[in-house]
């Protein structure tokens, strides 16, 4: 497309164009350019929950990079554009038309250790695109196994390696003297519970060692479930598998062309895959499994899953309570901090300038 054409102050006649016209023009290629650049490029979003942190800070304002795993095209093509899917209640979608799930290539298929940008896998009544949007980081790669022990996340028999920032939930025990607030604040530890000689603090990683080494710290324990201890809140939400949000699996990641024997643990575990997110209908009967109304033993998969969990591993809605994340359910990786706001500040005050234009790791 030729630029100066665009904005050629004649029309195609050779008269002047009018101003009216000249906005009409400027306003569609300003519309056209924003809808190209949010659609295969970037786009950018805000940290609305505290699930990831301290890596990302309620308040913060993200770029999102569409290219790095390819743009996804829309499943909803008539939306009204730049807004969320719904506005005061109301949906800004038609859903009367829905396309297949395409990809444009990108530059790497999502990895351990990405922090991604995705819809929410369980709200399969509304279309993927118009889904609730999450950020959290890749624990797990199609094919890998993963299973969490004492809250730590373990890969294919090997433990994964921890974000910097990642924090837990700590029982402490001091000798009777109060923790310095400021000391709680410099070392960005939040503190969920108090009695007497003992707090339940929330403490980042990266702080751990440090906060230990207070003379008036006698002891730091995880506050863990212990295992087989069952919560039903968690994936698969089967007793059968007696999991938790500290104590989890192993569980084997789908992956596109993975074939499972199929049974009654295999089908508690992949149906929700299997029927949600490929599109098939499961019916069991007389010892038999139907998919699609025909008697099947095993089951190949079509797509590539994920596993995605927050870095504020107590305090994040993730896989561990509604499983996988499948492929046509991501968006991009997040990038760049470009801005971060805290609301309990006032004026100039309330913007984190350490984290602005900060890279995300």
């Amino acid at each position: 497309m030729n630029l100066k054409h665009i904005f050629s102050k004649k029309d195609k006649s050779g008269k002047p164009k009018s101003k009216t016209r000249e906005w009409v023009d400027a306003i569609v290629f300003a519309v056209v350019a924003a809808t190209i650049i949010r659609g295969l490029l970037f786009s950018a979003y805000a940290i609305p929950s505290g699930s990831m942190e301290g890596s990302l800070l309620t308040g913060d304002y993200l770029f999102v990079s569409k290219f790095s795993y390819g743009a996804r095209m829309p499943f909803t093509p008539i939306s009204v554009p730049f807004t969320e899917p719904e506005v005061w209640g109301m949906k800004t979608y038609w859903s009367g038309l829905k396309l297949p799930y395409m990809r444009l290539p990108g530059l790497s298929s999502p990895k351990k250790g990405d922090v991604v940008v995705f819809n929410k896998p369980e709200e399969i009544d509304r279309p993927i695109d118009a889904r609730t949007t999450l950020i959290k980081r890749c624990q797990a790669a199609p094919g890998d196994k993963l299973q969490i022990i004492a809250s730590h996340v373990y890969i294919n028999g090997q433990p994964a390696p921890e974000a910097p920032r990642q924090q837990l939930d700590y029982i402490i025990t001091t000798d009777g003297t109060e923790l310095n607030n400021k000391m709680l604040e410099d070392l960005h530890i939040d503190i969920l519970g108090q009695s007497e000689n003992q707090y339940q603090l929330m403490i980042p990683n990266e702080h751990l060692a440090e906060f230990k080494a207070f003379s008036n710290i006698k002891s730091v324990v995880p506050n863990v479930a212990a295992p087989g201890q069952y919560d039903n809140t968690v994936f698969p939400h089967n007793s059968k598998f007696k999991w938790n949000v500290d104590n989890f699996g192993p569980l084997v990641m789908p992956k596109r062309g993975m074939t499972i024997p199929l049974n009654d643990s295999t089908l508690t575990l992949y149906r929700t895959a299997i029927e949600n997110y490929e599109g098939n209908k499961v019916t069991t009967g007389d010892n038999n499994i139907l998919v699609n109304g025909k008697k099947a033993d095993t089951y190949t998969f079509k797509m590539n899953y994920y596993w995605m969990m927050g870095d504020n591993r107590h305090n994040s809605l993730d896989s561990r309570f509604w499983g996988y994340v499948p492929e046509d359910h991501i968006i991009g990786k997040a990038m760049i901090t470009w801005l971060s706001l805290d609301s309990t500040k006032t004026f100039v005050s309330k913007i984190r300038w350490d984290r602005v234009l900060r890279g995300i790791k």
